[in-house]
């Protein structure tokens, strides 16, 4: 390779089928197994879909309009590759290396990116004019495309530089990232989470940052005319504030939890409607039957086996809220905004109250993408209107659930959904999920 220019090889759908198989068997501890190395080679529009190519090798390929999806590629080195039009939706790249791997029109819906590198590089080659020369994959006429990263895990990643102009990152996790100087003029990350993301001295001229999380965001030297942020959560308290209260949150939450353990005989229950309960990082455990936090803000808080049975938490902010484990029979949680939390057995089957009545759950209207409810119990639950896209609703109790006009894109469910649900008349994507 010293003394003339890189030259690409063609595969065909055979050769890396057989690739694939020897790699498979190499991470398996199976005999006849090999590392894939697609290093220069043109694997355009062929199907890689599904397979653990973890480690290996696509360093200056030709990836363009190949399907990736579902492949598990942790590790794998895609060093200046072109990945143009490429789908790697639902993919796991976790530390991969994509510095300077070329992405526009890219899917990669719901992939996993946590630490993956997506800093600036290039490939120098052999040129008898200029003596050495940067590698370029040719152009297309319909190159024009913006690559798509809408919920993909790109936290703690590492894209320095890159040049991602009008990129969809909506709904993206993005904590922790380093996206210095980088150009993200005209991208959208709406519903995105930055927090701890540094974006010092990046070009975010008309970027949209509407209704993302902001918290903790580093945007020294950035260029931000036209920035929208209509609706972001940043470190600035939100609605009522904490500190402002004539009692302590931390006192007024014990006194809640007495009035609990003693039937009402002693303390008494608490009101944060509209109030600002980020600083209480914890209430794992605690019982607080009735809690009434209306239009609150308690991102990320840990509730954990919290008794939440009866509470009042229409339009809340609950985005990456650890509720697992926790009782929310009969609560009331229309319109709040549940992304990315962690629901896994949590109960929201109806309260039985006196004289025999019934009080489901209300999850109406609720933004509940990217949740994993596995294990739950969605008895009897009211979750009409809601929009459950990319969430895990297999393994959930869903008997007599009524989940009419809500949306199921890409929503995993059990093959038994349709037949225990009470209603899912005018539900988006259903059939597909």
């Amino acid at each position: 390779m010293a003394d003339r220019k890189i030259e690409h090889t063609r595969l065909d759908q055979m050769t890396v089928d057989a690739m694939c198989e020897r790699h498979e068997r190499l991470w398996s501890g199976r005999a006849g197994g090999a590392r894939a190395s697609f290093a220069y080679t043109v694997v355009e529009g062929l199907d890689l879909s599904g397979r653990d190519l973890s480690d290996a090798d696509f360093s200056g390929a030709v990836l363009r309009n190949a399907n990736l999806s579902g492949c598990t590629l942790n590790s794998a080195n895609f060093f200046a590759a072109d990945m143009r039009q490429a789908s790697l939706e639902g993919a796991s790249l976790r530390r991969a290396d994509l510095r300077g791997a070329i992405m526009r029109g890219a899917n990669l819906t719901g992939a996993d990116l946590t630490e993956a590198d997506m800093r600036e590089g290039a490939i120098a080659e052999i040129d008898k004019e200029k003596g050495l020369a940067i590698l370029k994959h040719k152009t297309q006429e319909n190159d024009a495309g913006k690559a798509n990263f809408t919920g993909a895990n790109l936290s703690r990643s590492k894209m320095a530089g890159i040049a991602a102009q009008t990129a969809d990152f909506t709904d993206a996790m993005l904590l922790g990232a380093r996206m210095i100087r980088a150009n993200l003029r005209g991208s959208s990350f709406q519903g995105a989470n930055l927090e701890g993301a540094d974006l010092s001295g990046a070009d975010l001229t008309d970027t949209d940052f509407k209704d993302s999380v902001m918290i903790g965001v580093k945007t020294v030297m950035a260029k931000t005319s036209g920035m929208n942020t209509e609706g972001a959560l940043t470190n600035e308290p939100v609605g009522i504030d904490p500190n402002d209260m004539d009692q302590p949150i931390a006192q007024q939450i014990a006194e809640h939890v007495k009035w609990c353990e003693t039937d009402g005989r002693e303390g008494k229950p608490s009101l944060f409607d509209s109030t600002d309960l980020r600083g209480l990082n914890s209430l794992a455990g605690k019982t607080l039957t009735a809690f009434h936090a209306r239009g609150a803000t308690l991102y990320g808080l840990d509730l954990e086996g919290a008794q939440l049975q009866g509470a009042r938490l229409e339009r809340a902010d609950l985005r990456m809220v650890c509720l697992r484990g926790a009782d929310l029979r009969g609560a009331d949680l229309t319109g709040a905004n549940l992304n990315n939390a962690d629901l896994r057995d949590c109960r929201f089957g109806p309260l039985l109250l006196e004289n025999n009545r019934v009080l489901p759950a209300s999850l109406a209207g609720t933004k509940a993408r990217y949740v994993d409810l596995r294990g739950a119990d969605l008895r009897q639950a009211k979750a009409t209107g809601a929009d459950f896209s990319y969430s895990h609703l297999d393994g959930a109790n869903v008997k007599d659930a009524r989940f009419s006009g809500s949306c199921f894109t890409g929503t995993t469910v059990s093959e038994t959904f349709l037949e225990e649900v009470a209603e899912v008349d005018g539900a988006v994507d259903l059939d597909a999920a």
